[in-house]
């Protein structure tokens, strides 16, 4: 997960740096006013998502893989929870247990 989200932050160095230098050069407008940064970052990010999305799919689907394991050992953990929870509850509430407020 974390190479690719380092992955992702260097492709979007890179059209950022590419992106300054276009416009640098007087090849790309510059904005309006100081608006030039914000420009720059906005055309960056705009150049570096569909960069990522096909350069990086081996590693995003790695990465989704192992957010669903994570997801699966968190639900079946909730559900081991959950089941102890009722266990209990089902004794206090036997046939010799008088619960409060029920």
């Amino acid at each position: 997960m974390l190479r690719y989200t380092l992955m992702r932050l260097g492709i979007f160095a890179g059209c950022f740096a590419a992106v300054w230098g276009l416009s640098y050069a007087g090849l790309l407008p510059k904005g309006l006013g100081s608006s030039n940064g914000l420009w720059l970052l906005l055309l960056a990010m705009v150049l570096s998502a569909p960069i990522s999305f096909v350069v990086l799919r081996k590693q995003r689907d790695s990465a989704s893989v192992q957010i669903a394991a994570r997801v699966d050992r968190a639900k079946a953990g909730f559900g081991r929870s959950a089941s102890q929870e009722d266990l209990a509850d089902d004794a206090g509430s036997g046939p010799g247990g008088a619960r409060a407020g029920g």
